[in-house]
């Protein structure tokens, strides 16, 4: 495993009741719970009741001493949630026998630990363009899609003379990262 001292660590931490490592845990995962939990049937409340279940299967496993981590935290974190989700399906009777053998077939663990796994890089290759782009192009393409502000608004606050400007503009910005974006994605390979 390429990170298995930060993985014991992690676990060491947890074991200690470490609030540092116990949140890195949390973060690190519950949103890949959340996403398998809310696409099966399930609501965010759902999915952190069975996140918590899954810490607390983790926490008894890692302070029995005698437990060996053979995974990654996630794979683990995943697969025990996966199994209290279908159980709880099962017990809750929200599904016929049928749906559920469905849902259990579309919940495979390792592809969605895949596509996770590739979304988080593509995260992580997006923000890294996004430093390399510069400014305004970088402060421009914030306003707009994170600040979620308009042309208008973005045409006073550059400078620029209209909104068609702003909107030009911030055009050139977006195919300045998608380059800068593939131009790295390529040169990963």
């Amino acid at each position: 495993m390429k990170n298995d001292s930060n993985e014991q660590f992690l676990l060491k931490g947890l074991a200690d009741n470490n609030r540092m490592a116990i949140e890195t845990i949390y973060f690190e995962n519950f949103r890949m719970v959340q996403t398998m939990i809310t696409a099966n049937n399930g609501s965010v409340e759902d999915a952190k009741d069975v996140f918590q279940e899954s810490m607390i299967v983790l926490y008894e496993k890692v302070k029995s001493g005698s437990f060996e981590l053979n995974c990654q935290i996630k794979t683990y974190l995943y697969s025990v949630c996966r199994r209290l989700w279908l159980k709880r399906l099962s017990q809750g009777q929200r599904n016929t026998p049928d749906e559920l053998e469905k849902i259990e077939s579309t919940v495979l663990v390792e592809d969605d630990l895949d596509k996770h796994n590739q979304q988080d890089a593509d995260f992580k290759n997006m923000e890294r363009a996004m430093t390399n782009l510069g400014e305004p192009c970088k402060s421009l393409l914030e306003a707009y899609y994170i600040r979620k502000k308009n042309m208008v608004e973005i045409a006073e606050s550059f400078g620029y003379t209209n909104a068609d400007n702003a909107k030009n503009q911030k055009y050139k910005c977006l195919m300045r990262l998608k380059k800068i974006f593939f131009d790295q994605y390529k040169n990963k390979d």
